[in-house]
């Protein structure tokens, strides 16, 4: 049987597509039931995080496996296979090991270092013990993952190059990335009582917030979850529980809310979040899709960059530049100007513009006179310019003009009234919250753009290292491990036929004393055991290199064993290390 991992996370799928597959709790039930009910897999473990979901398998047939994990994962996602596989990737043996390892240690986090996913896998081993689908391999595999994590985490500064979730989502809220300047004193809406909103809680409360609700659909979770943090030593917060329903009137008085639920469906509307800023600041706010904002004030039309203005005196301008000084897009002398004008206005023009004040001397000593935004072009030098304007004019029936773009007018933003931090997938607050005025959003598609650009710490590559010799000596123990039945074996086999040539020598020397019999017993056991030492301690170093998983048939082959009592001894290591495993 071998190792065999398929997924998909932040890295290999967009968000909407992560959000569509998310599996709730049942389905990840039926997932792991179907999939140990497949052929190819004996056994099966799901991490289901708000950035990944992966099945990990132990399959017999590599091909068979993956078309096979595939198709359950896009049946109990609800994608379908044909959307879903160009999103999917597959790890098989030490590349899935290698894989497992990385996530665990947070190299393959959104934020990277942090901890939170040594939770998440506890869990879905958890769920895997309970359902039964985790054996010998699944188990030990995440356990030692577990531990890797553990040591990458106490060994290396990881935790310098990223947080939790919670803490870089909290970053982004927070001008300058100071949380704990920015949270104090503020009012916090806790929407889940799940292990990331406990976080989020708990990250607030050490923040300095001054009060935090939690919203949950369970009471009594809320509730507790409530006095878990008013009882909390090193915090003064209050906390108190409320009912989901509750959540429109308390979002009036939050500065902060942070959701994170299982629900398959929005948790905050668009429309709930403006009508919860309009009445915490008792402004009419308008509602994203119904009409439109009223437009930005326009900076008054007029030349980019440190031209002067257009000339003050225009009396003997032939234009009547306050027709066009409104023109969008165009400066007074543009071309918004001269389109259109016939021959005779267009030398005027030209002739009023060149005579304007204000001549200047370019580098090379070319007289160029600046009126307004026109620029005058010296016909000794700028003989190719001039040639290349009247072909256009003569093709286009009008001369272009030569100017900066004016600057794209910014709308200013309201200061927030109120921030959101949404770490649920499927995502729990409506996308459309952060067109709502006075309201900045942060969720994990903003995260995941947001971490693209994070730096990472000089102890990620200690951490690689930790990984890699980690999954070589897992690799090898489990390789090792591949043949002790078929040394147990064949240890077992000696044995036996140490015991009938005993027997054979008694039955043909019935008066040997029980003291001559006892040493030649012995004596035949140490010839045994001395002649397989060698061989078996051999065979098991071997087997722990790469491609060594041939020795154990060689072995079976050289020593004519039976096949059925190698499983046996299988069988019986395998029921052992269930009793000794954690329920």
């Amino acid at each position: 049987m071998s190792l065999l991992v398929v997924g998909l996370s932040h890295r290999s799928a967009p968000v909407s597509v992560l959000e569509r597959a998310a599996l709730h709790a049942d389905a990840q039930i039926k997932l792991l039931q179907d999939t140990v009910a497949a052929e190819p897999a004996a056994e099966a473990a799901v991490l289901a995080t708000c950035n990944r979901i992966e099945l990990y398998a132990d399959v017999d047939k590599f091909h068979a496996g993956v078309a096979e994990l595939s198709t359950l994962l896009a049946l109990h996602s609800g994608v379908g296979l044909d959307e879903l596989t160009p999103h999917l990737y597959v790890h098989y043996e030490d590349r899935a090991v290698h894989h497992l390892f990385s996530v665990a240690c947070g190299l393959d986090s959104m934020v990277v270092g942090e901890g939170q996913i040594l939770g998440q896998m506890k869990d879905a081993l958890a769920k895997a013990q309970t359902l039964h689908t985790a054996g010998r391999l699944l188990n030990d595999l995440f356990q030692q993952a577990l531990r890797v994590g553990k040591r990458a985490h106490s060994e290396t500064g990881i935790d310098r190059a990223g947080q939790s979730l919670v803490t870089f989502g909290l970053e982004q809220l927070a001008p300058g990335g100071d949380v704990r300047d920015w949270a104090r004193g503020k009012k916090a809406l806790v929407i889940g009582a799940g292990s990331m909103s406990s976080l989020a809680a708990a990250t607030l409360a050490r923040a300095g917030v001054a009060e935090i609700v939690i919203a949950n659909r369970t009471a009594d979770r809320a509730e507790r979850l409530a006095q878990i943090l008013t009882e909390g030593d090193g915090t003064d917060v209050l906390a108190r529980a409320v009912p989901m329903n509750a959540v429109p009137a308390e979002l009036t008085r939050a500065d902060l809310a942070v959701s994170c639920t299982g629900a398959t469906g929005l948790v905050l509307s668009a429309e709930t979040i403006a009508d919860a800023v309009a009445g915490r600041t008792g402004v009419t706010v308008p509602r994203p899709g119904h009409g439109p904002a009223a437009p930005a004030a326009r900076p008054a039309p007029g030349p980019a960059g440190p031209q002067a203005a257009a000339p003050q005196d225009d009396e003997n301008c032939p234009l009547d530049l306050t027709a066009v000084q409104g023109t969008a897009g165009f400066s007074v002398l543009g071309e918004a100007a001269v389109a259109g004008m016939a021959a005779s206005e267009l030398e005027q023009h030209a002739a009023w513009v060149d005579n304007a004040p204000g001549p200047q001397t370019s580098g090379d000593g070319a007289a160029r006179a600046h009126s307004g935004t026109a620029l005058v072009l010296d016909p000794a030098v700028d003989a190719d310019a001039i040639t290349a304007l009247a072909a256009a004019a003569a093709l286009a029936g009008r001369i272009p003009e030569r100017r900066r773009p004016e600057p794209v007018a910014q709308i200013p933003r309201p200061t927030p009234v109120l921030s959101l931090l949404d770490l649920a997938m499927p995502r729990d607050v409506d996308a459309a919250a952060h067109r709502v005025p006075g309201v900045r959003l942060v969720d994990i598609e903003s995260l995941a753009e947001a971490s693209a650009d994070a730096p990472m710490a000089a102890d990620v590559d200690q951490v690689r290292r930790i990984v890699a010799d980690e999954v070589a000596a897992f690799g090898a123990a489990l390789r090792a491990a591949h043949i002790t039945p078929t040394v147990v074996a064949l240890r077992t086999m000696a044995a036996d036929v140490v015991a009938g040539e005993v027997a054979r020598l008694e039955g043909r020397l019935p008066g040997l004393d029980a003291k001559h019999r006892g040493e030649i017993t012995q004596t035949v056991r140490r010839v045994v055991d001395k002649l397989l030492h060698a061989p078996t301690v051999r065979v098991k170093q071997l087997a722990a290199e790469p491609g060594g998983a041939g020795y154990a048939d060689a072995l079976r082959t050289l020593f004519d064993l039976d096949q059925e009592a190698v499983a046996a001894v299988s069988r019986a290591e395998d029921s052992t290390d269930d009793k000794d495993r954690p329920a």
